[in-house]
């Protein structure tokens, strides 16, 4: 998976922010217990990533009670999970932010962010969830002209890539949504 898994990142939609981000060597081939392991709790961090930044359009001027109490219930929750997560993980033991770019094939990550060796474990903790951390197994592929790494992930499952490419989407759409509120 060179220069083709090189070529298909760069076709794909793909997140380019800053994200918190660690990463540890990681020992190469993985155990099939921990592999599996990995797929489920990546499963359910996604999972519970998209659940929590869905938003509704609120309709203000909606005079039915039951939408105006759905909507105070709503904001209720999300005031709990907002308390739980500055719990759960709070901001100063978070890793710092480090500029990302990924998709389900793979990311490009700054130099710092490589572990020594091939193989490594790569941590993005969400804004919407920053307790749990999303675990990506990665292998170096190539070192970039800028000084930055293409890694490529590893044992994600069908489940973990398709659920990722669904999170890059939603994102892109957000940006581009952004964007065109602020050009308005």
């Amino acid at each position: 998976m060179t220069a083709s898994a090189w070529d298909e990142f760069e076709q794909r939609l793909a997140c380019e922010d800053q994200w918190h981000a660690d990463s540890q060597p990681l020992a190469w081939p993985l155990p099939e217990g921990f592999a599996q392991r990995l797929a489920e709790r990546n499963t359910a961090a996604l999972a519970s990533v998209a659940a929590l930044e869905e938003r509704r359009a609120e309709n203000v001027d909606d005079d039915n009670p039951v939408m105006q109490e759905l909507a105070r219930l709503d904001a209720k929750l999300n005031a709990l999970i907002d308390l739980i997560n500055r719990v759960a993980m709070p901001v100063d033991t978070l890793p710092r932010r480090q500029p990302l770019r990924f998709n389900a094939i793979g990311a490009v990550l700054p130099a710092a962010l490589v572990p020594a060796g091939d193989a490594m474990l790569l941590r993005l903790h969400f804004d919407a969830c920053p307790g749990v951390p999303l675990e990506l197994p990665a292998h170096v592929e190539r070192r970039l002209d800028d000084g930055s790494t293409f890694v490529t992930f590893q044992a994600l499952g069908e489940g973990v890539a398709a659920s990722l490419e669904r999170f890059v989407f939603r994102h892109h759409r957000r940006k581009v949504a952004g964007a065109r509120l602020a050009a308005s």
